[in-house]
């Protein structure tokens, strides 16, 4: 670099490289991690417009920076997530030799609620997967995309990429590739099989496939995350469900009835493709919930 000491902006580009090559990160995340450095920079610049030392960054500078954040209106999961792209980007720093140690590690991240996701009833569900026509190929097609959020408990991005040869109807599964591009095989049940085998053999050579995406629109291409989202306000509205809910919430109603049907929690953790076994763990706070409102409900006591 000229033969000067490269300064935390010239490294941003190699770590951009490092999260895409080394940890399988998807472009779109390392996109979002580049971004929130870039908004420290930012951030530092006006910091130094007004005669402030800070450079390199040090622990003070940087919960100037959140309060900052926090000054600006972002909530709590914005201030938490940008400290941990800080965290990450300081940590390559040191390794490259730019810092002498992490400036971020000894800061706290902000304490967070704790949403419950919102789970549908086994009932609300069963109405919702009536709602396509499956005498016509759209219909046919999107009945197969809610049978697979549900029946495999797939992020929507993932539903969107999965291609024909993940998917074996014989042994009964789906193949899946997660955050990080981490691999993990999905168990399909009977019906899910017949309906996807169906649609394979006699409708899907009706929209004339364009690529090996199994799911496609009218033009032929595979699903966008976009039209999957329309594809569920439409027939969650046509089966009377009128709280919003999103693809999301077909994965989250996946796991909550996983656990409810007895389910390992460790085994519902590898289904959900789940690094960690805390974020498996919302669906138990989930299923506390419903069985308390259960009880408030019909409860003689509750009820007095």
């Amino acid at each position: 670099m000229n033969g000067t000491a490269p300064s935390l902006q010239d490294l941003l580009s190699p770590w951009r490289d490092a999260l895409l090559a080394q940890r399988g990160l998807s472009p779109r995340t390392v996109e979002s991690y580049g971004q929130d450095i870039e908004n420290f920079f930012l951030f530092q610049q006006e910091l130094h417009s007004n005669g402030v030392a800070g450079t390199p960054p040090d622990e003070q500078e940087i919960f100037l920076y959140l309060a900052w954040l926090r000054a600006r209106g972002h909530n709590g999961r914005t201030v938490a997530r940008r400290l941990s792209a800080l965290r990450a980007f300081f940590t390559y720093a040191v390794e490259e030799g730019i810092l002498p140690k992490n400036p971020a590690t000894l800061l706290e991240n902000p304490k967070l609620p704790q949403y419950l996701p919102e789970v549908l009833s086994q009932e609300e569900v069963t109405a919702l997967l009536a709602q396509p026509d499956m005498t016509e190929k759209s219909g046919m097609r999107d009945r197969c995309v809610l049978e697979l959020l549900y029946a495999a408990g797939l992020r929507v991005s993932e539903l969107c990429q999965v291609q024909l040869t993940d998917l074996d109807l014989q042994g009964g599964l789906v193949r899946v590739f997660g955050k990080g591009a981490k691999e993990r095989l999905v168990p399909l049940h009977q019906l899910a099989q017949s309906l996807l085998a169906d649609y394979l053999h006699q409708w899907r050579p009706l929209f004339s496939p364009k690529d090996r995406h199994l799911l496609v629109s009218r033009q032929g291409r595979g699903l966008s995350r976009q039209y999957v989202w329309k594809i569920i306000k439409k027939y969650a509205l046509a089966a009377g469900i009128h709280r919003p809910i999103s693809p999301h919430t077909l994965r989250h109603t996946f796991a909550t009835h996983l656990l409810e049907g007895g389910a390992d929690l460790r085994a519902v953790q590898m289904l959900l493709g789940h690094a960690d076994i805390s974020a498996t763990e919302i669906y138990t706070h989930v299923q506390a919930e419903r069985l308390r409102g259960i009880h408030r409900q019909f409860h003689p006591r509750s009820q007095a």
